[in-house]
């Protein structure tokens, strides 16, 4: 095995072979190399030390590292250099996404450039566009199931499409995300296709088995990911008479990265993507991408090591990529995916804060903040440098995934406390207000998730459907309540489109034989523009909820204490209705409290003097009111669903 400096030397003879020049111009990337490559080898060699092909692919690897650095356009690469001089660019309050599927906002990729300044004028300045590479209609999964990871789907538009309105973003200083699809490919992929007839080398790409054997072997300990839809892990393939490793539908086959070929294949996807200018690339699913047998196949620690990998090489070749790791587990779980021990805050940049999505939820439908509380001394071990994506709604189902303990611990039990949640989000329980549905429900383990759009769940659907002026109103409040608590807690805040001009659930799915069979659809509403041009009519609820939307949003970026410096303290729940918690820096100081009950309470005074603070004067940012801060035994009263960003002016 060569040595480092031997390792150095090799690839800084390949590299200026390449004609890429060590003194000048392409200096900081044989730094970056010089600082890396030993950490990319020795993760390399943990995965793929004693496979057959690993010789070839360390070689091949590296010359991808520098042939997609040769590649990067020079706009990307001062982009790079620009980032690398802000430190942790991602970290900034002036951040605000918006996640979105480019056909159903606005029919084309061609189409989103007249979109920008919709956008903009909301305060969003960072895409999320849903997936766009090819797969199958009727058989995409929303996009998930890739056909092709370097061509645009026809239904979108084309790459040169892309490749505009990624040049008009830059011109706007607006951020793209797009998606990579780690864990698996649809069986419609060129890799799947010579798979199924019989060749051996691209049947090493996915899992297959000639018996049901194994495949039962792995199910004893795997658990089902769509018990109703898809129902357990393989799928029988006739063409070739065996089975298949088919974790979420029959039709997305499970990628093996136990072989050397498909992590190289998919790393030179990742940096495909890199060089169209994505900002952030969100990583599907990376919980699932490395199987043994006699697991539950998920959150394993060879995963992170491909992360880890995946992120280093990164960080030589295309280093103003950040990356988005999209797992969607248990709290604890969730913390591993931004590194531990050596590689503590050198995983993935970003991670989805999907508990505190779910414990939103959890208050708005209880009107009680102690599960959530109970959940934050695992949140908040977050390393400094990374950061959350922070939400109300996405493009997926709610999930309960928080632990039990949390719930126990509130005094509740978590068996009734989860049935309560979803009979009360798919409108079953007799004091709910909501219109959701069911998703993913087992009847073998009594679980299930949860559909419906933001305002839908909040009760604005039903409001209208009794044609309610009260509980109109009162569902928009829960709207920018739930809004604001993700806005300010820390992360980038992501809408969902829709979201902002307050969407209920849209039904057409019903009609499409490729979408009824999944009930996410209902909030994946194909946007009626007549309806969002109504956020310039005084009074409708789509001008309401936008403009106060964006009055957050405008909020968020004035304050720099908001950016996510590690810069939060949680308020001692002097009242279980009310969550608060502190945002704090050398010069700023803003409480921000949220009344998740529906009755009008108070919180004393004193929570806002335990955190080492005595302030006498407090200005609402929301609402613009000055509040003097009384004695211990005095009050801040809340009105049903209201919330306040005080800022500490005295």
């Amino acid at each position: 095995m060569m040595t480092q400096e031997q390792l150095i030397a090799d690839f800084k003879q390949k590299a200026t072979d390449f004609g890429l020049d060590a003194l000048k111009k392409d200096k900081d990337f044989f730094s970056r190399a010089q600082e890396k490559l030993n950490d990319i080898r020795h993760l390399f060699n943990d995965l793929y030390h004693h496979h057959p092909y690993g010789v070839r692919v360390w070689e091949e690897l590296t010359d991808s590292l520098i042939r997609n650095y040769a590649d990067r356009p020079a706009t990307f690469r001062k982009a790079d250099k620009k980032k690398a001089e802000q430190g942790k660019w991602f970290l900034s309050n002036d951040i605000a996404g918006m996640s979105l599927y480019v056909d159903r906002f606005a029919g084309s990729i061609g189409n989103m450039t007249d979109k920008l300044p919709y956008l903009k004028s909301l305060g969003v300045n960072f895409l999320h566009l849903m997936p766009l590479f090819e797969s199958p209609e009727g058989e995409s999964d929303g996009g998930y199931a890739v056909s092709d990871f370097r061509t645009i789907d026809r239904r979108f538009g084309s790459i040169e499409d892309l490749k505009k309105l990624r040049k008009q973003m830059e011109k706007e200083n607006m951020y793209l995300m797009l998606d990579i699809v780690l864990n698996h490919t649809s069986y419609h992929h060129e890799w799947a296709q010579k798979a199924k007839a019989g060749d051996p080398f691209y049947q090493d790409y996915y899992y297959f088995f000639d018996h049901r054997e194994m495949p039962d072997a792995f199910e004893q300990t795997m658990p089902e990911i769509f018990p109703e839809s898809s129902p357990g892990s393989f799928s029988y393939v006739p063409e070739c008479n065996r089975w298949v490793m088919t974790v979420f539908h029959h039709y997305q086959w499970d990628l093996n990265f136990r072989n050397p070929i498909v992590f190289r294949e998919m790393l030179d996807n990742i940096f495909f993507y890199a060089n169209l200018g994505v900002d952030i690339l969100r990583i599907d699913a990376p919980a699932f991408i490395w199987k043994e047998m006699g697991t539950t196949c998920q959150n394993l620690p060879q995963a992170h090591t491909l992360l880890r990998l995946i992120k280093l090489c990164v960080e030589v070749a295309t280093p103003g990529m950040a990356l988005l790791g999209e797992a969607i587990v248990a709290p604890k779980e969730i913390m591993k995916y931004f590194g531990t021990d050596d590689y503590t805050a050198r995983e993935c940049d970003f991670a989805y804060n999907a508990t505190h999505m779910a414990l939103q939820w959890d208050m708005l439908a209880t009107g009680d903040v102690k599960v959530m509380m109970a959940a934050q001394h695992e949140l908040l071990q977050k390393p400094y440098g990374t950061s959350w994506i922070t939400y109300t709604r996405c493009h997926d189902d709610i999930g309960l995934g928080y632990d039990d303990y949390m719930i126990r611990q509130a005094g509740f039990d978590p068996y009734e406390h989860r049935r309560f949640l979803k009979d009360f989000y798919s409108g079953v329980h007799p004091v709910s207000t909501a219109s959701g549905a069911l998703f993913s429900s087992n009847p073998k383990t009594g679980d299930a998730r949860i559909s419906g759009s933001l305002a839908s769940l909040c009760g604005l659907e039903s409001a209208f459907n009794e044609n309610n002026s009260n509980a109109i109103n009162t569902a928009i409040r829960r709207i920018l309540l739930m809004q604001a608590h993700s806005f300010f807690i820390g992360g980038v805040p992501m809408l969902f489109y829709g979201d902002e001009a307050g969407y209920t659930n849209d039904y057409s799915y019903l009609n499409d034989p490729g979408k009824s069979y999944d009930n996410r659809w209902m909030h994946r509403p194909l946007i009626n523009w007549e309806k969002n041009n109504r956020i310039h009519e005084s009074g409708t609820h789509e001008n309401i909820i936008f403009s106060g939307t964006q009055r957050l949003l405008n909020i968020r970026k004035s304050k720099e204490v908001f950016s996510d410096r590690n810069n939060m303290i949680w308020l001692t729940p002097h009242n279980d209705h009310v969550a608060g918690y502190l945002r704090h820096s050398n010069e700023k100081n803003i409480f921000c409290l949220f009344n998740f009950s529906n009755e009008t309470t108070g919180l004393t005074w004193y929570a806002f003097k335990e955190k080492h603070l005595r302030p006498s004067q407090l200005l609402d940012l929301w609402s613009g009111n000055i509040f003097n801060v009384g004695h211990d035994h005095e009050y801040l009263i809340l009105d049903p669903y209201q919330f306040c960003v005080l800022e500490v002016v005295n």
